[in-house]
């Protein structure tokens, strides 16, 4: 996040707590009763909240009780780092859970969003994971909010508990790269290990290291399914 509001407690509180709260995960979209209100906060964040209430599970350490959100306005740059209380949350919806969403009316020919239906009916390297859209793709369709333009990239969370081999990532990358050709777009897929979220494209290139994004920050890791992963 470009800007972040200091956590409303104090850091050593979190550092048992490493979500905060795990009926929530990164990625996942809140939909939120009021935003804590903090002095370091852009002029842009009340209004785009009043818009569409809803923030973003990111990746943050956090006391019990708290959420690390990120807020989003209309424009790439207006992204804001804040926090929430777990009280306030009255909806949740998981990126999965956005592929039984359709856009509304003549959204639906927008290159992101048909890239997506594509990919929902015939992507042979998806069937086997849990998966589904996350950035404005999900925002959109989570909250009704007009978030997608006709340049969007079509961001992705692959949930990948048990090991992705590099060739099952090369085939899938492979795929998704064909998908987001045919309609001149992006596709921007990260995969969800034990160790943290991934960028596909660094595991289908066989780095020997890959750079796994989680609560602590961003750590190199030689093999993202071990149990004994030490950072860099």
């Amino acid at each position: 996040m470009p800007v972040c509001a200091p956590p409303p407690f104090r850091l050593d509180t979190a550092s048992t707590a490493p979500l905060g709260d795990t009926r929530w995960q990164p990625h996942d979209l809140l939909r939120l009763r009021r935003l804590r209100h903090d002095d370091s906060e852009p002029p842009w964040v009340r209004d785009a909240f009043a818009r569409a209430p809803f923030a973003v599970v990111r990746r943050a350490q956090a006391a019990a009780g708290f959420i690390a959100i990120g807020v989003r306005s209309d424009t790439r740059e207006q992204r804001y780092g804040a926090w929430a209380e777990a009280d306030d949350v009255e909806a949740a919806v998981t990126p999965e859970q956005l592929l039984d969403v359709d856009p509304s009316g003549e959204r639906r020919a927008l290159p992101a969003f048909i890239a997506l239906t594509a990919l929902r009916s015939h992507a042979a390297t998806l069937a086997a994971f849990r998966w589904g859209p996350t950035g404005s793709v999900g925002f959109e369709l989570a909250t009704g909010f007009p978030a997608v333009t006709s340049s969007s990239d079509l961001d992705l969370l692959i949930r990948a508990p048990a090991r992705l081999t590099h060739e099952a990532a090369v085939a899938m990358l492979s795929e998704l790269q064909a998908y987001a050709g045919h309609e001149g777009i992006r596709i921007d897929a990260q995969v969800e290990t034990p160790a943290g979220g991934i960028a596909l494209a660094e595991l289908a290139a066989g780095k020997p290291r890959v750079m796994a994004r989680h609560s602590q920050g961003p750590v190199l890791v030689a093999d993202p399914w071990s149990t004994t992963n030490g950072g860099d």
